[in-house]
């Protein structure tokens, strides 16, 4: 997340992960490293102690000054802006089993990069028994960094990814990493349960949700070509002349956490629909670079477009 700072505001870097995820031991190498280095003070709060400690000739050397907040209620908006009164950078080595969404910044404090860490041994253990911990952990991060992934198959490592996209609001990178450096893992064609070699793709019903990701990371694989998805009508007056998102709903860690997944999208007819009706599209992508999307993205130039009964059983994982 590159921006500005203002000369009063504090540059937050949030690392969250559970316990024995590798969270100090990737602070310890990030402010080892020249790029990280500032002359001013940082604060770096943590509020969990591992089996890895930070060092503290590193600390002084580099001017932080470190604090351990073991307690949620220990982190008011009053406690955090007294702790960095006499620091101008703030990195937060987080408690996975707290909701970030309760954290509760200083004026001044600005949420500059988040970045969260799973350990690969554990990784099964946190999709099938953790996953409405790890909705809100993974929603705003930038960076998902899953260690220690030696020895695991490759098909494994593909289906951690498909099932982590759908917790991510942002188009967040994942990086999985052995004791040799990263591991490379795009998806390839052949990991799609739909056909992707012709000029028209059609997807079912029971694949939307693993079209739509694949879509926003592999954009190039769809421009130019023809896709038929079955979708609801979403309308919004900020669009353009006849612009609309057809998209479903989307079950993306639990029951509670449920989000709209859908494409900007432009059709001349649209007048003879209402919001809400469910339609068969079939429209040809584009990229566009929209406000909508931060950047670039996928654009549905329609050109058919029918209705059908409605889906009701929501997308999921």
């Amino acid at each position: 997340m590159a921006q500005e700072f203002k000369d009063n505001e504090k540059p937050v870097f949030l690392i969250n992960g559970f316990l024995e995820s590798g969270k100090s031991s990737f602070i310890n190498f990030t402010i080892s490293e020249e790029y990280f280095h500032i002359d001013e003070k940082t604060l770096l709060i943590v509020t969990e102690e591992g089996e890895v400690s930070y060092d503290d000739k590193l600390l002084k050397k580099e001017n932080i000054k470190k604090v351990v907040l073991d307690d949620q209620e220990q982190m008011t908006k009053e406690n955090l802006e007294e702790l960095s009164k006499d620091c101008d950078r703030i990195v937060i080595e987080f408690n996975g089993m707290w909701n970030p969404d309760t954290l509760r910044f200083p004026e001044e404090w600005v949420l500059y990069q988040q970045i969260t860490i799973f350990n690969g041994e554990t990784m099964d253990m946190y999709l099938n028994n953790m996953k409405a911990l790890m909705g809100p952990m993974l929603r705003y991060t930038e960076l998902v960094l899953i260690n220690r992934c030696d020895g695991i198959p490759q098909d494994k490592l593909q289906n951690w990814k498909r099932a982590l996209r759908p917790m991510l609001m942002t188009g967040a990178e994942i990086v999985m990493e052995s004791r040799y450096g990263e591991i490379p893992l795009d998806t390839i064609a052949e990991d799609l349960p739909y056909d992707v070699s012709g000029s028209n793709i059609v997807i079912n019903p029971e694949n939307y949700g693993i079209w739509f990701f694949d879509c926003r990371d592999y954009i190039d694989r769809y421009t130019g070509k023809t896709v038929e998805i079955d979708a609801a009508i979403m309308m919004n007056d900020k669009f353009g002349p006849n612009e609309f998102v057809p998209g479903r709903m989307a079950m993306t860690c639990c029951e509670a956490d449920m989000s709209f997944l859908g494409f900007i999208a432009k059709y001349e007819k649209l007048n003879e629909f209402e919001e809400g009706d469910f339609v068969h599209i079939k429209a040809k992508v584009a990229r566009v670079n929209r406000k909508e999307y931060q950047g670039e993205g996928p654009y549905l130039k329609v050109i058919e477009m029918t209705k059908r009964e409605e889906i009701k059983d929501p997308v999921t994982f």
